[in-house]
């Protein structure tokens, strides 16, 4: 009479389809919330939000931002290409002004250039990124390399991926400045194939779309002085 009571026990430690189904849906809900970060490295570095469960980014009225994302292999491919009307040097000192990024970047909470040797630099980065409901926060150490006026490398030291690479370039062509940034990057989690590069690209165009309208400002600043002067 044991026999079928122990079985009876064993059956009961199965677990059942509902608690398979809940473990699933977590485990999914986990993955979803990781790939997310990815999203922080195009930019210095911009985020996104899951393939499910999110509403899509706002369609940005900056589209002559071009982004263009890919992924191969585990690697994220960002280039993108954000024209403004500015003098270089003006470009440049937005660019590289990361003690002040936080007050113009919305994704960033936190900014400042840890160490300097020459036109190395060790920087700093905290922020969130707000989708809905969900809010995801994300950090990262890079090294800098500047060569004035002209190009910004980057590569990940620490942080929230496996590995990162970035060089930005200040391309003076027809009357525009043109900040090109390109680079890979390599998250610790799974990007989904169609809407992950779709979502990075609508939150790497708003990053640059923040940062040329600083350079904006500070140029319309430096015309209204020379005015008034």
């Amino acid at each position: 009479m044991a026999r079928p009571q122990a079985a009876e026990q064993n059956l009961g430690m199965r677990a059942s389809p509902t608690h398979r189904r809940l473990r699933s849906e977590s485990g999914f809900a986990a993955s979803r919330r990781k790939w997310l970060f990815a999203l922080s490295a195009a930019a210095t570095l911009p985020l996104g939000a899951a393939a499910t469960g999110l509403p899509p980014a706002p369609r940005s009225p900056d589209q002559d931002i071009i982004v263009h994302v890919q992924r191969a292999g585990a690697e994220v491919i960002v280039e993108v290409d954000c024209p403004v009307r500015a003098p270089v040097p003006l470009v440049w000192e937005v660019l590289t002004d990361y003690d002040n990024m936080a007050n113009f970047v919305s994704d960033l909470q936190f900014s400042a250039i840890e160490h300097r040797n020459d036109n190395v630099l060790t920087v700093r980065q905290a922020g969130k990124v707000t989708r809905g409901l969900f809010t995801f926060a994300y950090n990262s150490v890079r090294e800098v390399e500047l060569v004035p006026l002209t190009e910004i490398r980057s590569r990940l030291i620490s942080g929230d991926l496996k590995a990162s690479a970035f060089t930005t370039r200040i391309v003076d062509l027809d009357g525009f400045v043109h900040i090109r940034n390109s680079g890979r990057y390599t998250p610790n989690f799974w990007v989904p194939p169609l809407v992950g590069p779709a979502l990075i690209e609508g939150e790497t165009r708003k990053h640059y779309a923040e940062i040329r309208a600083e350079i904006l400002r500070r140029a319309a600043r430096q015309t209204a002085s020379v005015a008034s002067d």
